[in-house]
C-alpha cells in the first residue's frame, strides 16, 4: 500500500492552473444563472429554515463556549 502513496503524480499536489480555474469558473457561471423557485411561505419551508437556524446557533454556542 505505501507503494501507492509514494507513486501520486506530480499534479495532484500542484495547484490549478489558470485553464483549470478558467473551466471552474465558467461551472460557476452557469450554476449561477439557474433560477431556483422555493416557495418561502411554504410551512415545509418555514420547518426546514427553523431547523437550520437552530443548528446554526448551537454550533456557534458550542464554539463560543470552546474558546472561552
Amino acid at each position: 500500500m505505501s507503494e501507492l502513496n509514494t507513486k501520486t503524480s506530480p499534479a495532484t499536489n500542484q495547484a490549478a492552473g489558470p485553464e483549470e480555474k478558467g473551466r471552474a469558473g465558467n461551472a460557476k457561471k452557469a450554476e449561477e444563472e439557474e433560477e431556483i423557485d422555493i416557495d418561502l411561505t411554504a410551512p415545509e419551508t418555514e420547518k426546514a429554515a427553523l431547523a437550520i437556524q437552530g443548528k446554526f446557533r448551537r454550533f456557534q454556542k458550542k464554539k463560543k463556549d470552546s474558546s472561552s
